[in-house]
């Protein structure tokens, strides 16, 4: 028989020296996959730990595997994801383990995944840093950050970029325990510090509010309300918009309260709600919800969003009125300048004075201003003591008749009081009741509808020592909401903020420039009714020397129609051309010169109601007291200053003088055209404060403060952007068969006859189509009996 015993031990040592060398070059190759240590001081280190021999382990078992607890997995899904790695790292591990000949009892089924991250070429000849290279060093580890996710030997990671958190928390948790037995007591130290690290990057913390704690039920409260449809605290749409983005965007927190009590923008924007009647204002209009009794986060929520309200409905109505300027009269056309809900909110909530901030909402005008100061004076308001007349024998003036009867006055106690009263600075301390007195009189009895006769009876001194919500008040208030109507900006800023104003009761227009004025001079107004004088702001484009006067569509079919139907050769005899037009419409026209119902000279700003202002042969009217006697239109005293003035603000180097524009005068029109149009506001201001800061009262010609009275005490001027402005009223056109026998038509043997532009062209020049014109417009002057605006 043959001895095999030495065989064996042969084949025994041939086996274990393959074993060796492949356990080996396996054991060297895994160790080194995790080496990136390469400095002398790191290689040192390793060098000092001793590497476990081989040895002959048996082949692990389920029970050799732990479960990882290190690793806090946020959720079920993240668990699941890392099944996998678990899996893959249990078929790494037995080969892990025969390699080590050691069971390190802390292992984790993804230790070879760890080692397997990041494969390394290490150099077979340098075996202690092979070996060496799987620690773990507890600082390295402990002070890495949540997303620096890689074997626990690795100083550096690169898991920072990746978003998903799942995998990296199980990496960085079962890292350390990929180390042989030696380093394991480092495991326990460095591996839940990762672990816990990584747990913000799976579910980011929320983020922090800027409310305070004790704001903070009063902003969930707000953010309720304002996400709720049936909000009453806001009556506009956009209005509700802007307040949720306002509070939204300060995390809801409020801004009139904090802590409960009033900040000092929730106490400015009280104070002037609650003074609302100094620009006169109802501050009824504004309620101020009582912030002392709102002690609940609900409470405190509903006041604030109802003073948000409150303030909004302030601004609105100081900017743009209490009443929309349709509802008073379909005459009336300014341009709108609504708030801007949230810019109302940005401005007040953060200016120092949030009264003050909301207080320039109203006009800033100077003549609003001081009419403003005077109602504080009239409600016994003002810096002084209330002047009263007492009561006593009728007071009268006589003037002197010729050189037979000189004039009567008369001496009484009262005079001084009544001088003060009545705003007269001559001569304050003079008993006697002259002239000077008794025009004073006599203008204040016509301005609270007296009969104008100058004398001091009973019913004048009452009307005088009137109670604080008398009529003068009432006209005072009802001129500051027109105010509102204006535009902020009257002027052209280019050319020194110049502006024309045209004040109707008064009969006065200005020129102002530099907020000063510049020229003065009367007008003529439209009658009262059918031809009363728009209000509205436009923009004078140019004038023109030698008009053509083309009769507005309102006087042709309600005026000169009818007339032709008496005498058909009335047109010729006032110097009128009559055409018809292709679609059967009439166009009369009176040529350029002396007698034209325009004068010499016509000031164009183009508007929807056919008005401008112009020169006429009728001057005899400016020296009437009240002027209302045009169709709309406003006849100008002295055109050839007017137009000099104009000309010179909007073209300074061209020296233009009044002597100028009368050289111009003959039968063709010429255009002087604006380098800068100048706006023009035509106005309606029956209560005013004059140069000598004295409080003038003019005759309410056209009605306009009743009707505006009664809408403000109706309340009926709230909604002010539901209102629909009046349609104006139309003519009727009379068919072209209408037109009696013996009316001399343009045209070859009265055919019809294109007149080239239309009526608004030849009004204004080619500005475009104008709206259908209203019956009142027009403008006619008969020449000795000619009809003109």
């Amino acid at each position: 028989m043959r001895d095999c015993s030495n065989n064996r031990r042969g084949f025994d040592r041939v086996l274990m020296t393959v074993a060796a060398t492949f356990l080996t070059v396996s054991a060297t190759s895994a160790f080194a996959q995790d080496t990136s240590r390469s400095s002398p001081a790191e290689l040192a280190i390793d060098a000092a730990i001793p590497r476990p021999e081989p040895a002959n382990v048996p082949p692990p078992t389920a029970s050799d595997f732990k479960t990882d607890t290190t690793a806090a997995l946020p959720d079920a899904a993240k668990a699941t994801d890392t099944q996998p790695t678990d899996a893959k790292a249990a078929d790494a591990k037995v080969t892990d383990t025969k390699a080590t000949d050691t069971k390190a009892p802390d292992a984790k089924p993804t230790d070879t995944k760890a080692v397997d991250a990041k494969p390394v070429d290490v150099k077979p000849a340098e075996p202690s840093a092979t070996a060496t290279s799987t620690e773990s060093k507890p600082a390295d580890v402990a002070t890495t950050p949540a997303t620096d996710s890689k074997p626990a030997d690795a100083p550096k990671t690169d898991t920072a970029v990746a978003p998903p958190a799942a995998a990296p928390a199980t990496e960085t948790a079962t890292a350390p325990a990929a180390t042989p037995a030696p380093a394991t007591a480092t495991a326990p130290t460095a591996a839940p510090t990762p672990a816990t690290a990584a747990a913000p990057a799976t579910e980011p913390a929320k983020a922090a509010s800027n409310v305070p704690a004790e704001d903070q039920p009063v902003a969930d409260k707000l953010r309720e309300l304002l996400a709720s449809k049936t909000l009453r605290s806001f009556d506009r749409k956009n209005e509700h918009a802007a307040a949720e983005k306002f509070y939204s965007a300060r995390d809801y927190a409020p801004v009139f309260t904090q802590a409960g009590k009033l900040t000092e923008t929730g106490k400015g924007v009280i104070a002037r709600l609650k003074n609302a009647a100094a620009d006169g204002l109802n501050p009824e209009d504004y309620p101020v919800p009582d912030f002392a009794a709102a002690t609940s986060p609900d409470a405190l929520a509903d006041a604030e969003l109802k003073l948000a309200g409150s303030m909004l409905d302030y601004a609105r109505q100081a900017q743009s009125g209490r009443m929309h300027w349709s509802q008073v009269s379909a005459d009336i056309l300014y341009p709108e300048h609504p708030i801007d809900p949230a810019e109302v909110f940005s401005n007040v909530t953060s200016a120092k004075d949030a009264s003050a901030a909301l207080d320039g909402y109203n006009p800033q005008h100077k003549l609003y201003k001081e009419l403003k100061k005077k109602l504080a004076e009239l409600r016994g308001e003002g810096d002084g003591p209330v002047v009263r007349i007492a009561e006593g024998p009728a007071l009268r003036y006589v003037a002197a008749r010729g050189k037979k009867q000189a004039a009567e006055e008369m001496d009484d106690p009262r005079v001084p009081d009544l001088r003060t009263k009545l705003g007269i600075s001559e001569n304050p301390e003079s008993t006697t009741y002259d002239a000077t007195v008794a025009r004073a009189v006599q203008k204040f009895q016509s301005s609270v509808d007296l009969k104008p006769s100058g004398v001091l009876d009973d019913r004048t001194v009452k009307a005088l020592n009137s109670p604080k919500r008398d009529r003068q008040i009432d006209t005072v208030i009802v001129n500051m909401e027109r105010w509102r109507w204006l535009p902020r900006q009257l002027g052209a800023a280019n050319v020194g903020n110049a502006y024309v104003i045209l004040n109707i009761p008064d009969y006065t227009l200005k020129v102002m420039q530099n907020g000063a004025q510049v020229w003065s001079t009367r007008v003529v107004t439209g009658k009262p009714g059918q031809h009363a004088t728009p209000l509205l702001t436009e923009t004078m484009k140019y004038i023109t020397v030698n008009p053509t006067w083309n009769v507005p569509p309102s006087i042709i079919y309600n005026e000169y129609l009818p007339a032709l139907q008496q005498d058909p050769t009335v047109l010729d005899r006032m110097g009128l051309k009559l055409e018809r037009n292709r679609d059967g419409t009439i166009h009369i026209s009176q040529p350029p010169g002396e007698a034209n119902a325009l004068g010499r000279i016509r000031f164009n700003f183009p508007n929807k109601f056919l008005v401008y202002q112009h020169d006429t042969p009728d001057k005899y009217l400016f020296a009437k007291q009240e002027r209302a006697y045009s169709h709309g239109c406003m006849r100008v005293q002295n055109p050839d200053q007017y137009a000099s003035v104009l000309l010179n603000i909007t073209e300074p180097n061209a020296h233009y003088t009044p002597e100028r524009i009368r050289s111009m005068y003959g039968s063709s029109e010429v255009d002087l055209k604006f380098p800068t149009p100048i706006p023009v506001n035509i106005t309606y201001q029956t209560a005013f404060v004059d140069d000598a800061g004295k409080l003038e009262f003019r005759k309410d010609i056209y009605g306009r403060d009743a009707t505006m009275l009664s809408l403000l005490k109706n309340n009926r001027g709230k909604d002010l952007e539901t209102v629909v402005a009046h349609a104006q009223p139309s003519y009727s056109r009379p068919p072209s068969s209408s037109l009696p026998a013996g009316v001399n038509v343009a045209g070859a043997n009265g055919g019809w006859n294109n007149s080239g532009p239309n009526f608004f062209e030849r009004l204004f020049g080619g500005f475009g189509q104008p709206e259908p014109p209203p019956v009142r417009r027009g403008q006619a002057q008969q020449q000795r009996r000619v009809y003109t605006r």
